[in-house]
């Protein structure tokens, strides 16, 4: 029997576990997948947006404002990697530089900091690599770029050292009202918990339905994602926008925290929720517009693509977050889509104060752990670095990846983490072996390798992402 239990391990599920973990309560995570941020958290922009393109008077605008103004000092004390480089919405036309005019009052009216509109001269200084055509744009210093994988994965790390607990694997099929809360079902085990938040993401409304809450629907918009060598790196220093239709912020082109540079995304309204796949059209949209701001964009030098899905409310333009009362005890964090990552923080306050008031009794506890240290990457450190990390531990030594340059340590420490990676996609989002140029094409058997050593799994146990996704079978080997 748990106090809470939150459905879905994305940022906001993770977010929320963190938060309550500071209090003297239980909490347990469902997750379905196979690990933490298998859906929208995993495959996004990595934008913490200043907050300008909201509309004023939404969830959406007042979360996205406080959360950005949060994000830096968590991630401070998470060991997740920040830059504080700013964004620039550009403009090509008449039409283009009026709507920055327009997003210039709503970031006020939002109460966004330091927004500005600069000339197209001032643009070129700025960032000399975007297109000369290009008349004005609208600078957000407060515009910022993370990890949305390591943010999520450090949020549920320091939630689980607190206290909570991650069960992964767990697909709800089930929510009845009993007399002391829920029993949550995923068919064949049954979770009790007194309140359940529905933190699921694309599924969300299906959750929102099995607990019997006013009905609201769920639409899957694709976007799609090319990512770039670290050869790229430096063709942007920004986070550049193209101006935003009704679809969502357009395509932009980026840098990330890990060097890399990457193009997107596309916006397409489907109806396959589990559609993640990427087309030739999608793709070949994508190289058009990016290189409409960017006209030296080296997409050669592209590594890999990918798509993910936002969660966008049918006949609402704005996040669901609250009580649910035909549901007493049932609180929704529902239809998170952009700037759900931006506003990961402000959501989590927001659904911990919705649970107070609901009758969910939050006491802060004695002995909360607020930092999460992680050592520094091995690629990251200086030669004498290397040389004590070595020292220290022999299997830093053994260079596993080497487009990343990720050592043996560092995939057998993600595997012994609190929230542990059992999938190869687990390491790779953990240690980044296998995020490089070869795309784990040289060092995939290694880790496998590393994997059946340390958990005790056989080769043919092991999946890529979870599920029927695995790498090699007993009967083909044979």
């Amino acid at each position: 029997m748990y106090d809470v239990a939150i459905i879905g391990g994305g940022v906001i599920g993770a977010a929320i576990a963190r938060e309550l973990s500071r209090y003297d309560v239980s909490v347990a995570v469902l997750e379905k997948g196979a690990d933490v941020a298998v859906g929208a958290s995993k495959a996004n922009s990595a934008i913490v947006h200043a907050g300008y393109d909201c509309t004023p008077g939404t969830l959406k605008a007042r979360l996205n404002v406080q959360g950005n103004a949060m994000m830096k000092a968590l991630c401070e004390e998470l060991s997740v990697p920040f830059m504080g480089i700013g964004s620039l919405a550009v403009a090509f036309n008449d039409d283009d530089r009026a709507e920055l005019d327009k997003l210039l009052a709503r970031g006020q009216a939002n109460g966004v900091p330091g927004l500005q509109i600069l000339t197209g001269e001032e643009v070129m200084r700025k960032e000399p690599n975007l297109s000369r055509e290009i008349i004005a744009a609208l600078w957000a210093p407060t515009g910022a770029i993370i990890c949305p994988f390591e943010l999520t994965l450090a949020l549920m790390e320091n939630a689980v050292v607190n206290g909570a607990q991650f069960i992964r694997g767990f697909e709800v099929q089930a929510i009845t009202r009993t007399v002391d809360g829920f029993d949550i079902s995923n068919g064949t085990k049954t979770v009790k918990a007194g309140y359940v938040v529905n933190a699921a993401g694309i599924r969300s409304d299906e959750i929102n339905t099995l607990a019997g809450g006013k009905y609201f629907e769920i639409r899957p918009r694709k976007g799609e994602y090319m990512l770039l060598d670290r050869s790229a790196q430096g063709i942007v220093g920004t986070v550049v926008f193209q101006t935003p239709s009704r679809l969502g912020k357009g395509v932009l082109v980026s840098p990330t925290v890990h060097g890399n540079v990457y193009a997107g995304p596309t916006a397409v309204d489907i109806s396959d929720k589990d559609d993640t796949s990427t087309t030739p059209e999608g793709l070949w949209y994508l190289k058009k517009l990016s290189r409409k701001s960017v006209p030296a964009l080296p997409l050669n030098k592209v590594i890999t693509s990918f798509s993910g899905l936002r969660s966008v409310v049918v006949g609402r333009d704005d996040f669901i977050i609250g009580r649910e009362e035909a549901v007493p005890g049932f609180v929704n964090a529902a239809g998170i889509c952009s700037p759900g990552l931006s506003s990961s923080p402000a959501v989590a306050l927001m659904v911990a104060d919705e649970l107070r008031q609901s009758g969910l009794s939050l006491v802060k506890k004695d002995g909360f752990i607020a930092i999460r240290h992680k050592e520094k990457a091995f690629h990251e450190m200086t030669a004498e670095e290397k040389r004590e990390a070595i020292a220290r531990d022999r299997l830093h030594g053994r260079v596993i990846c080497r487009c990343e340059t990720v050592t043996e340590a560092e995939i057998v420490r993600s595997l012994h983490s609190p929230v542990p990676a059992t999938t190869m996609d687990g390491i790779k989002r953990r240690a980044r072996a296998q995020a490089g140029r070869c795309q784990g094409g040289f060092c995939g058997p290694r880790i496998m390798e590393i994997i059946c050593r340390e958990t005790g799994m056989s080769m043919d146990e092991i999946t890529k992402n979870g599920g029927q996704s695995w790498l090699v079978r007993e009967k083909e080997c044979q």
